[in-house]
C-alpha cells in the first residue's frame, strides 16, 4: 500500500511540475518583467495602445454576443422539437470548425472585398458603386462576425449538454400551476442552462479577446494581440509588449470574472433529467422550418469555406461572381513551394507530440482526481483548466522569457535556434483541458464496481487500468485527442509567435506568409487552406460518429 501511494504521488508530482514549469512559470516571467508602474503608466498615456484595449474589449463582447444570438435559438429548436433531419444538425453544427477564423478571413476578402463577388454582382446586376466593405471601421465588424461563425459551435455545445440536464417535470409542474411560456422560459429554462452559458460564454470571451490570426489578417492593427505581435522584434530595447501581454491576462481574469458573477448559479437547484419524451412534433409544413433554421446558419457560416475553394480551384475570379474557368494549378504550386509541404510535416511532428503529452497528463489528471482523490487533487484540476482563462499569447511571451532567462531553455527551448520541444510543449499545454474534460465525463460514467471487482479476482491496479478503465473510456480519450490533434494542427498565436525561422514554420505560419505574397500567394494560400480545411473536417466528423454528448464535454469548463 505504501508503495501503491508513493507511486500515485510521484505520477502527481510529475504533471504538477510539468505545469509549473511550462505554465505557472511563463506566466510569473511576463507578470515580472511587465508589470511595471513606469511601463503600465506608458501603456494608458498611449492613445495607440489605449485603443487597442478598447478594441479588443468590443471584439470581445460584440462577438460573445452575436454568438449568443446564434447559438440559443439552435439550442432551444433542438431541445424542444422533434424534426425532420435532427440527426444531421450536429454536423452542420461543427462544420464552421473546420476552417480557422483567420483562414477564413481570405475567404471573406475574397467575397466582399473591393473586387470581389459581391462588388462584382452589384456593378454587373444592378448597376451599383463598388462599397468598401472591409475598409475603415468596417473591418472592426468583420472581424467580430468571422471569429463568430467560427466558435458558436462551442456555445451550442455547452447548451446542449446544460438543457439536457434540466428535469422535464420542472416546467410541466410549473404549466400546470399558471406559468405562462415565457415565465417558464426565465424562471426555469435560463436560470438551469446558465452553467451552460458560462462556460461556453466564458471561452468564446477570452478566446476572442486574444484571437491575434483574424485581425492581422483584416489589417485590423489597433487591437492588443496584433500590438503584441508587432512589437516581438523589439522585445530587447522595449519592454512595452511584456506590459501588453501582462495587461491582457489581467483582462482576461476580469472577464473571466464577470461572466462567473452574471451567469453564477444556484448549484443546489440544479436537476439532472432525461431529454426524451419531452420533444413537440411538427407537422406539415412545419416539419422543414426547424432544419430550415440549422441550414440557413449553416450555409452563412460556410460562405468563407466556399470562397476559399472557389479561390483554390478557381482562374480568373478579379472581379467576378465565379472563377472564369476552374484549375488545379493552385495546388500544384502549393506542393511545389518551399513552404508548403514542410510546414505540414513540422505541423504534424508538433501535433503529435503535444497530443501525446496532453493525452498523458488529461488523463492522468483526471484518474488523480476522479478515482485516486489524492489530496490535492482538486488543486492539480484547477491547474489543469487554467490555459482556458490564460491566452495563447502570454504563454507564448513567456516561453521567449524562458529562452532568455534560463540556460536549459536558451539551449532546448530556444524559438530562434530548433522549436520543435518548444512548440510541442506549447500545443500540449493549451489542450491539457479539452482532454482532461474528456476523460475526467469518460470516467464518471464508468462503474467503481467493475473496478472493485477486477481487484478482487486478484489483478493488480496497473491491470485493471488497461483492461477496465482503459477499454471503457477509450472513445472519450479519442475525441480529447482527435481535438487536441486537430486544433495543434492549426495552432495559430503560438505558432505565429513562437516559429520564427522558416524551416521550422507549422502549417498557420507557413498560410499567414503565403497570403502576405503578391500576386499569386493568397491564391496559393486558399488552395493550402483547403488542404487544411479537408483535414480538420475528417477529423471532426471522426470524433462526431463517437458520440455528440463526449464532443460536447471537451468544451466544458
Amino acid at each position: 500500500m505504501i508503495l501503491k501511494n508513493i507511486i500515485r504521488y510521484a505520477i502527481f508530482a510529475l504533471i504538477a511540475v510539468f505545469l509549473f514549469m511550462f505554465l505557472l512559470m511563463p506566466i510569473y516571467l511576463v507578470v515580472s518583467e511587465g508589470v511595471k508602474l513606469s511601463y503600465i503608466g506608458e501603456v494608458f498615456s498611449n492613445k495607440l495602445y489605449i485603443d487597442g484595449i478598447i478594441n479588443s474589449l468590443l471584439i470581445a463582447v460584440v462577438t460573445t454576443l452575436i454568438t449568443l444570438l446564434i447559438a440559443f435559438p439552435l439550442v432551444l429548436i433542438f431541445d424542444k422539437y422533434n424534426f425532420c433531419g435532427k440527426k444531421w444538425t450536429s454536423f452542420l453544427i461543427m462544420l464552421p470548425m473546420i476552417l480557422p477564423p483567420f483562414v477564413g478571413a481570405l475567404g471573406i476578402q475574397q467575397l466582399l472585398g473591393y473586387y470581389g463577388v459581391f462588388n462584382s454582382l452589384l456593378i454587373n446586376h444592378f448597376g451599383v458603386e463598388r462599397i468598401d466593405f472591409l475598409g475603415g471601421e468596417n473591418r472592426f465588424f468583420w472581424v467580430c462576425i468571422t471569429e463568430a461563425l467560427h466558435l458558436y459551435p462551442i456555445l451550442y455545445l455547452n447548451l446542449i449538454s446544460a438543457l439536457g440536464g434540466i428535469d422535464p417535470t420542472l416546467d410541466e409542474a410549473a404549466k400546470n400551476l399558471g406559468a405562462s411560456k415565457w415565465r417558464r422560459f426565465f424562471s426555469i429554462t435560463l436560470l438551469l442552462a446558465k452553467n451552460g452559458i458560462f462556460a461556453g460564454c466564458s471561452i468564446i470571451l477570452i478566446w476572442s479577446f486574444t484571437e491575434l490570426g483574424t485581425p492581422l489578417m483584416f489589417g485590423f492593427n489597433r487591437t492588443m494581440p496584433v500590438q503584441i505581435f508587432n512589437g516581438l522584434t523589439e522585445l530587447e530595447s522595449n519592454p512595452l509588449p511584456y506590459t501588453l501581454v501582462s495587461l491582457m491576462l489581467v483582462f482576461s481574469a476580469v472577464l473571466y470574472g464577470i461572466v462567473k458573477f452574471i451567469f453564477r448559479t444556484d448549484e443546489a437547484i440544479i436537476s439532472k433529467g432525461v431529454s426524451a419524451g419531452r420533444e413537440e412534433k411538427v407537422h406539415g409544413i412545419g416539419k422543414l422550418l426547424p432544419i430550415g433554421c440549422f441550414l440557413i446558419v449553416a450555409l452563412v457560416s460556410i460562405l468563407p469555406h466556399i470562397a476559399l475553394i472557389l479561390t483554390a480551384f478557381g482562374r480568373g475570379f478579379y472581379q467576378r461572381i465565379v472563377p472564369a474557368s476552374f484549375t488545379l494549378a493552385h495546388f500544384e504550386e502549393a506542393l511545389s513551394n518551399k513552404l508548403v509541404v514542410p510546414s505540414i510535416v513540422n505541423s504534424l511532428e508538433y501535433s503529435l507530440l503535444a497530443t501525446l503529452i496532453a493525452l498523458f497528463i488529461g488523463f492522468m489528471g483526471a484518474y488523480i482526481v476522479i478515482k485516486w482523490r489524492l489530496r490535492g487533487g482538486i488543486w492539480l484540476d484547477i491547474l489543469c483548466m487554467l490555459p482556458l482563462a490564460v491566452p495563447g499569447i502570454v504563454i507564448a511571451f513567456g516561453y521567449i522569457g524562458m529562452s532568455n532567462e534560463f540556460l536549459f531553455a536558451k539551449k532546448y527551448l530556444n524559438p530562434a535556434l530548433n522549436p520543435f520541444l518548444l512548440l510541442g510543449v506549447a500545443y500540449a499545454i493549451r489542450r491539457i483541458p479539452y482532454v482532461i474534460r474528456s476523460a475526467a465525463s469518460g470516467l464518471l460514467q464508468t462503474p467503481d464496481d467493475l473496478e472493485a471487482a477486477a481487484r478482487n479476482l486478484g489483478a493488480g491496479e496497473f491491470s485493471t487500468l488497461c483492461k477496465i478503465t482503459l477499454p471503457l473510456i477509450l472513445s472519450n480519450l479519442i475525441v480529447g485527442g482527435l481535438f487536441a490533434f486537430s486544433f495543434s494542427m492549426l495552432e495559430v498565436s503560438d505558432s505565429l509567435i513562437l516559429a520564427q525561422k522558416q524551416e521550422y514554420y507549422p502549417i498557420t505560419k507557413a498560410l499567414f506568409e503565403l497570403s502576405q505574397f503578391l500576386g499569386e500567394g493568397p491564391d496559393i494560400a486558399c488552395a493550402f487552406g483547403v488542404w487544411t480545411m479537408a483535414f480538420l473536417a475528417s477529423t471532426l466528423f471522426g470524433a462526431s460518429i463517437l458520440a455528440h454528448k463526449k464532443i460536447s464535454s471537451v468544451f466544458k469548463l
